[in-house]
């Protein structure tokens, strides 16, 4: 989407003078669901007025709870990093934030991190080390062990439950097959696995005696991690309890299944081994590869919507389309190792 396709108060908060603060220059990120404006030392993130089914963002006043909630859930691992929610007002064609005149929109601020230090770029640059992921394990196993449990949360643990989710991505991407990204074969051979893994109702059943059913993160992967000297797991899942209600199986697999995506087997394997003993979790091990399976196609398809936004330029689609393919070809890896 070129600039001048933007709303007007997009346009207006590309310029760096909109800002209470100093800024040479503003960059503009988008997602399938967020446009994410980078400003100097600070982050303004807004919601696309999109319904995916999964989520809704189409009114005003659902943005506004979903920027709420956004904060309030992301400072249980950020508390330092979420700072506040704000309006985005207009008066005689002048946009502010918390200004005068009426209200068009709502955003959450956040400080900025350093982007050579995002998990992401330091993979990308090979210099991952094993002890970044014990870190990150010691920031997490005590992150779900206090993380609300209770009979509400529990019962999402159920394989009923999972897979009101997981049979949901088939639905949503049955008519992309024959694109560059998904055939025939890959989603039969993907959907069967999980249809048959679902029906192991004891598994699941186990996993809810156990306790690991919890109030998680629900996105946890390498693009919401950063390795600064203190390390942010960040961006978690707002816009619908039952994606961030799981198995603490599920969100871990998450992070495993994006080492393996990047070639990283042996740190995804010593990744899940430190959880396991740090949170005495033996029982993940039966889970993994059908979570891991799910997490791969959910990431196949977030790129497929990507790249059939309308907003999003022809560097984004080819972009998505490559990355979906990727991850579908993952997916059915995991479901061919069963």
């Amino acid at each position: 989407m070129a600039n001048h396709d933007l709303p007007p108060f997009l346009q207006a908060l590309l310029r760096p003078d909109v800002y209470p603060h100093a800024v040479s220059a503003v960059k503009l990120v988008q997602t399938h669901i967020s446009f994410v404006l980078l400003a100097g030392n600070f982050v303004y993130k807004i919601k696309k007025p999109v319904d995916f089914g999964f989520l809704d963002f189409t009114s005003l006043a659902k943005r506004q709870h979903f920027c709420r909630e956004e904060l309030r859930l992301n400072r249980r691992l950020c508390p330092d990093l979420y700072m506040e929610t704000l309006t985005i007002n207009e008066k005689n064609g002048v946009y502010s934030f918390n200004g005068p005149g009426e209200v068009i929109e709502h955003c959450l601020k956040m400080r900025r991190m350093p982007e050579d230090r995002m998990m992401v770029n330091v993979i990308g640059a090979g210099r991952l080390q094993k002890g970044h992921l014990a870190d990150i394990v010691n920031i997490l196993a005590p992150f779900y062990e206090r993380a609300d449990g209770g009979p509400d949360i529990r019962s999402f643990g159920a394989s009923e439950a999972v897979a009101v989710n997981v049979l949901e991505n088939f639905t949503q991407t049955e008519e992309f097959i024959g694109c560059p990204a998904l055939n025939r074969g890959q989603f039969t051979a993907i959907s069967s696995y999980a249809k048959k893994f679902l029906a192991r109702t004891g598994l699941f059943q186990q996993r809810i005696a156990a306790g690991r059913i919890r109030d998680c993160h629900g996105d946890l992967y390498s693009a919401n991690i950063c390795l600064a000297d203190t390390i942010y797991v960040y961006d978690c899942i707002e816009f619908n309890e039952r994606f961030r209600y799981c198995d603490v199986a599920s969100d871990v697999a998450f992070l495993a299944m994006d080492l393996d995506f990047h070639g990283l087997e042996e740190f995804s394997a010593y990744f899940i081994n430190e959880f396991i003993k740090k949170s005495n979790d033996p029982g993940l091990v039966a889970m993994l590869n059908f979570y891991k399976c799910y997490r791969a196609y959910v990431r196949g398809k977030i790129g497929l919507f990507t790249a059939h936004a309308p907003e999003v330029d022809a560097d984004t689609k080819t972009n998505s389309l490559g990355q979906a393919q990727k991850y579908f070809q993952l997916a059915e890896r995991y479901a061919g190792e069963s």
